[in-house]
Order: structure tokens, then C-alpha cells, then sequence
């Protein structure tokens, strides 16, 4: 399920990705706009070279792939019969949850504390008047994903069979460039190497503890089973994104639009999720913050993914990724 057109691809004058053939290894690659990539192995005189490591020099390494962009004399190849792999092997994952209003408006409508006998209306007007105060009054949410649960963009997802209630949650991811550690939010953006797209799919049975509900979410087993974090197809960098607090987030299932919202809907800003991140965590480069999901996941149409089921999802500037659901007792 690779791209079927460079209008799939991405609008910036280069990206970064990761990508295999089926005699070989997979290797860094650098992509154009017109389909064409070039293996950076031999470029930067090294046979083992990942995009983590590209990352790594993120400061040395982005004047020199801007000028590999339009160096015609490079060997460049058109995409087709490779396989595009998500972009970045990171050491770590950071996902920010509940960060779109309208979404955790409905979180707020969907869990009616017993007792609350309002109307409908005055509830909905309450979450948002509570929501709109969380900017100046809360935190982002974050919390850990493992890198094991990461799959290719184009990759197969296998649905467990443990898992009653799996949802799509399709997000801006950023790509920390260097090492981050107490940063502030205005600094922040000067740490992004660059964005990339992540569908962070989620088993709503297992959020909940059910045995033990005082400990509350369950972020391992609802979040992190193999393929559950979709990634890419390209890193386009920051530098080409001008306006990553205005890109529009939009999923279809089975080619019907259910997820289409801006960025500009979210709590806390891309730059602020990194900020506050950094405050606990040691951001290092290669190392992935999702930033959240729009509203309409699957709970909210009472429809949930099932075997043989197409995402695609698309954020502006950053291309497509498109997978298709397995249930296990099939794949």
C-alpha cells in the first residue's frame, strides 16, 4: 500500500525517510517532492548510517542535505519497488493526550459523573467553558509510548484478538533534533528537527483498569501491542513547516472522512507539549511527541476498527500514510 502519486508526497523542498528494497537492508534516504530518493549511506561514507543518526548531527547534518536536494549529480531513483519503512527508529515516544478541545469536550459528555442530572446543553456548555480555561489554568497530559509498538507507514496493522474496542487516533508528530532538557516554551522550536504523521491507535476496552480501577488508565496494553503506532511516511523539516499550529489533521476509513480538524484547535500548542515535556524528560534527537488527536475516534460514531478496514490519513505538508486492519485469527 505504498504512495500512489508524488501528490501524495509532501510539500517541502526535501524530507527524510527510511526506506527498503527486497534484497537489503533498510537505509536513510533523502526525498523530493517528485518521488525521487537517494540513498545517504553512500553519500556520507557510511554503510551502517540511519536517519537517527542523521538526527544525532541534526545542527551539522540539515545545511548539507539542503544542498543534496538539488545536486543533480547524486543517483537518484524514483520510488517505486521500494519499500517506504517508518522514518525514524527513536529511542523514545512521548504522547500527549486529550490536547484538542472538541475531543476532550466529548471525553467530558461521554463520562456523566452519577448524580449529574443537567440537560445535555448545560453540561456541553460547562466542558467548554472548563476547556477553554486549561491554556492558563492546566498542564498538557503526557504520558509513554514504546517504540516496539511503531510500524511503516504503508504497513499492515493487526488488530489482537484481545482487543474488543480498537480506535484510530491519527496526530502531528514532532522529531526532536537535539537535546532537550528544561526548555522553554518560547526556545522550544529551536530543539524540532522537523513533523511527521503518527496514528496512535487505541483499544478503548483496556484504557480502564477493571480489576483495580483506582489505578486508572492502562497505557501499555491499550496503547503499545505491535504495528499500534503507525509512522510517516516522511520527515519534513521544521524549517519547511511555517504554520504547525495551522495544519489540518484528517482521517478516512474505507475512503469516508470521520477525523477533519486543525491544529489551531489544540490546548496546548506543539511547542508548549515539547516545552513541558522536557521539564521531567531528557528529549533526545530521534525521539518522537505525539501531540494529540481531533476529535471523532471511532467511540464517538459508534463504529470501531475491524479486519480488513483502510486508514488514511493525511496532515497538511506532510503526505499520506495508509494501512489496512488485519484481525489476528487472519493475518
Amino acid at each position: 500500500m505504498e504512495p500512489r502519486s508524488a501528490s501524495e508526497l509532501f510539500a517541502a523542498p526535501f524530507a527524510l525517510s527510511t526506506l527498503a528494497d527486497s534484497d537489503g537492508p533498510a537505509f536513510p534516504a533523502l526525498v523530493v517532492p517528485d518521488g525521487e530518493a537517494v540513498d545517504l549511506r553512500g553519500v556520507f561514507g557510511n554503510p551502517r548510517l540511519t536517519v537517527l543518526d542523521l538526527l544525532d548531527g541534526w545542527d551539522e547534518n540539515l545545511p548539507r542535505l539542503r544542498a543534496l536536494a538539488s545536486d543533480e549529480t547524486l543517483a537518484w531513483t524514483g520510488l517505486g519497488g521500494l519499500h517506504v519503512c517508518a522514518p525514524v527508529a527513536p529511542r523514545q515516544v512521548l504522547q500527549s493526550g486529550s490536547d484538542f478541545r472538541q475531543h476532550a469536550i466529548d471525553l467530558d459528555l461521554d463520562r456523566r459523573v452519577p448524580g449529574d442530572k443537567r440537560p445535555d446543553e448545560e453540561r456541553h456548555r460547562g466542558a467548554a467553558e472548563i476547556t477553554a480555561r486549561r491554556p492558563a489554568e492546566d498542564l498538557p497530559y503526557v504520558f509513554i509510548g514504546l517504540p516496539s509498538a511503531i510500524t511503516g507507514p504503508y504497513d499492515d496493522v493487526v488488530l489482537p484478538a484481545w482487543a474488543e474496542k480498537p480506535d484510530w487516533k491519527l496526530e502531528l508528530a514532532v522529531v526532536i533534533g537535539r537535546p532537550a532538557h528544561r526548555v522553554s516554551v518560547e526556545d522550544a522550536p529551536r530543539y524540532i528537527a522537523g513533523y511527521t504523521i503518527a496514528n496512535d491507535l487505541t483499544d478503548r476496552a483496556t484504557v480502564f483498569r477493571r480489576d483495580m480501577g483506582a489505578i486508572g488508565t492502562d497505557w501499555l496494553r491499550s496503547k503499545n501491542a505491535p504495528g499500534f503506532t503507525p509512522l510517516g511516511p516522511w520527515i519534513v523539516p521544521a524549517e519547511s513547516m511555517a504554520h504547525p499550529d495551522d495544519l489540518r489533521v484528517t482521517l478516512k476509513l474505507n475512503g469516508e472522512t470521520l477525523q477533519d480538524e486543525s491544529t489551531t484547535d489544540m490546548t496546548f500548542k506543539a511547542a508548549r507539549v515539547v516545552s513541558y515535556t522536557s521539564q521531567t524528560a531528557q528529549l533526545l534527537p530521534g525521539d518522537l511527541v505525539l501531540t494529540g488527536s481531533p476529535a471523532s475516534k471511532g467511540m464517538r460514531w459508534g463504529r470501531l476498527l475491524r479486519d480488513g478496514d483502510v486508514m488514511e490519513g493525511t496532515v497538511t505538508g506532510l503526505g499520506v500514510q495508509r494501512t489496512r486492519c488485519l484481525a489476528e485469527a487472519s493475518s
